[in-house]
């Protein structure tokens, strides 16, 4: 026997970032809301995110922020600028989460935790009278234009908006398979995104430095330079500096089948420095030379020595400033910290609504836009969540069904 929920105005499919603030959107609007997510809590990829230190947004100014985005930037632009990191910071306050600004520039709540912003977020929701169904996978519409859920249940929203995220972390809730759902609409690929890369060391670099860091570095890709560290892997690298170039990395890797990366492992000293101090050493083993002279760690050695062993120039100094990294692959979805692609911006109206479905709003990572990490990703997701849940407000009322 089929049931039913109780009826409601506005449906929200997704409860992530983007979804919660769409809710809340439309919900101190007086607007009725009811929140479906499958999996069975909402925000897992958020709590996630919050494990090292909840990086909510960045405190640089908007123009710099906004370039962050590439090629969305301009399409961002004024949901960002209706919604900036000050005024999600004062939405921080306002749930009574106060934050700081790192050194970096980076913007933290002082918790440095996910979990308390979440739990006071859920608190308002539930207070403005958001309805949160849990269990409830989307499949779709019925012959009747209601919505239709996978355990046999229907809804029918006059106005709905969907956040069901990207596909990265697909066991905390995302996995893309609402792709499917939309056969009409145009969608972009999805893709990794602040993503690893498969090297192909040997096996006993692998067996040794798994795991290992690779401190006060720069990588530099297609041109562009970024500092940082990155870290080995079993398979390759992975860690901040590699997300940085991760989408130049990919595209390189999509055009030409590898990506070329350059490694300087002593950025703070120059080849004709490194020179002077590698000339001593005497019958000293190369390893010993690059520990004492030239200043570097067992798995700086390792890779100079992986470097070699591959056929790399002998030029040490030359070498150590510019160490050739081959990039075979992007690390799968299952590990990427965000996704690439998504609905087509031309898809879209200026409220975020689908042009084929009336009524049909998109926010987050479901739509085709990329950031690095940094806050530039939770940021675009709040603002276009908010934005999303304006624009069905906005369609409610011409339609005169808002109350």
């Amino acid at each position: 026997m089929t049931t039913h929920f109780p009826s409601s105005r506005a449906a929200i499919i997704g409860g992530g970032p983007a979804g919660l603030m769409a809710a809340e959107t439309l919900a101190e609007a007086g607007v009725a809301v009811t929140l479906f997510e499958r999996m069975p809590s909402l925000g897992r990829k958020f709590l996630m995110a919050g494990r090292g230190g909840l990086n909510l947004t960045h405190s640089e100014p908007l123009p710099r922020f906004l370039a962050r985005y590439g090629a969305a930037a301009e399409w961002l632009a004024p949901h960002i600028a209706a919604f900036p990191p000050e005024a999600l910071r004062a939405w921080c306050a306002g749930l009574g989460q106060e934050t700081f600004i790192g050194s970096s520039g980076r913007v933290f709540p002082v918790a440095m935790k996910a979990s308390p912003l979440l739990r006071a977020w859920l608190r308002r929701l539930q207070g403005l009278g958001v309805s949160i169904v849990t269990r409830a996978s989307w499949a779709g519409w019925d012959e009747a234009g209601r919505l239709r859920f996978a355990d046999g249940r229907v809804f029918a929203a006059d106005a709905t908006v969907l956040a069901l995220g990207g596909a990265s972390w697909p066991r905390l809730g995302s996995n893309g398979a609402w792709t499917a759902l939309l056969p009409d609409v145009e969608i972009a690929k999805l893709r990794p995104a602040n993503c690893g890369f498969t090297v192909g060391w040997s096996a006993r670099f692998a067996e040794k430095f798994a795991g290992t860091p690779v401190k006060r570095v720069t990588l530099t890709c297609a041109g562009v330079t970024v500092p940082g560290e990155l870290m080995i892997t079993s398979d390759g690298i992975e860690g901040g500096a590699v997300y940085a170039i991760s989408a130049l990395a990919r595209e390189a890797i999509a055009r030409d089948g590898a990506a070329e990366l350059r490694l300087d492992l002593r950025p703070e000293l120059t080849a004709a420095q490194l020179a002077q101090r590698l000339a001593g050493g005497g019958s000293e083993s190369l390893s010993t030379r690059l520990r004492k002279q030239a200043g570097l760690s067992p798995v700086a050695i390792g890779l100079v020595q992986e470097a070699r062993h591959a056929g790399a120039a002998a030029d040490l100094p030359a070498l150590i400033k510019a160490l050739p990294l081959r990039l075979l692959a992007p690390s799968g979805l299952a590990r990427a910290i965000s996704t690439a692609g998504g609905i087509r911006l031309a898809e879209l109206d200026d409220a975020l609504m689908l042009r084929r479905h009336p009524g049909l709003f998109a926010a987050g990572e479901m739509l085709d836009w990329e950031a690095p990490t940094g806050g530039y990703l939770l940021q675009a997701c709040l603002a276009t969540g908010r934005a999303a849940g304006q624009g069905a407000l906005a369609w409610l009322r011409q339609h005169g069904q808002a109350v």
